[in-house]
């Protein structure tokens, strides 16, 4: 790729990490369809935004890791819960078709800013909930199944995390959205990558860009999460849960 076109996959790159770490997720409703129209294919696109994707968790964490402390039991939980259904769900992907996925994917991404538009006061505040052993094996089983939706299905499934984060344990958006960016971003979609890398393929050539506005942009719209507050964060959620959903069923 030329300069220009090096440029051009750096302002879109920068431009969904920022949105998507100020949300909670959805950077790949800007990247990873940017990389299907700009010639990759489904199966290439997805494993070269996975990888791009890790730097967002990078930029997200050295900005979260000096105001928010992650508690030690839910790394444990999200990573040991998660990390094996990415892992399948990247296997899996290669074999089904991409309008069923997109269909699937459009539909439950609606619901989720529809469900959050319903409840006004959701992730607002930190209200401990479900911290009993039923708790986190009810947390860590939903949390696999959404490792398996991140591995495969690429557009906004960071938002499932976030959203289940607030919605069964309690944590208000900001504190959520630290956990996704850093564990999903780094660790989900760093395995999710590598499976794919295994029995796909990667255009390494168009990294070097894209990992840079994924970098600057993760820490960049993580500093503007933790300025504005909650209740930006959850007007800015369900605006990209509904236009993921939107886009997807439009694509599809």
């Amino acid at each position: 790729m030329d300069f220009i076109e090096q440029l051009i996959l750096f302002s879109i790159s920068l431009l969904a990490n920022t949105f998507s770490s100020f949300s909670g997720g959805g950077a790949g409703l800007i990247q990873f369809p940017a990389l299907i129209f700009l010639g990759l294919s489904f199966s290439v696109a997805l494993a070269t935004h996975k990888i791009a994707s890790v730097a967002l968790g990078v930029g997200a964490a050295l900005r979260y890791l000096k105001s928010s402390p992650l508690e030690r039991y839910f790394v444990l939980l999200i990573l040991g819960a998660g990390v094996p259904g990415v892992i399948i769900g990247a296997r899996v992907i290669l074999f089904v078709p991409d309008r069923i996925a997109m269909i699937a994917l459009g539909i439950l991404t609606g619901g989720l800013g529809v469900y959050s538009i319903l409840k006004p006061d959701l992730g607002q505040n930190y209200r401990s909930k479900n911290r009993d052993y039923r708790g986190y094996m009810i947390g860590g089983l939903v949390l696999f199944f959404l490792g398996i939706l991140n591995g495969s299905l690429t557009s906004g499934t960071g938002l499932f995390v976030t959203l289940w984060l607030v919605g069964w344990f309690g944590m208000d958006y900001q504190r959520a959205i630290a956990y996704t960016l850093i564990l999903v971003g780094l660790f989900w979609n760093g395995s999710g990558a590598v499976t794919l890398g295994l029995y796909g393929a990667i255009r390494w050539s168009w990294l070097p860009a894209l990992l840079l506005g994924s970098l600057l942009g993760g820490y960049w719209g993580t500093h503007l999460a933790i300025k504005h507050g909650n209740r930006w964060i959850k007007r800015a959620f369900e605006l990209v849960t509904l236009l993921i959903s939107a886009k997807l069923l439009l694509s599809s």
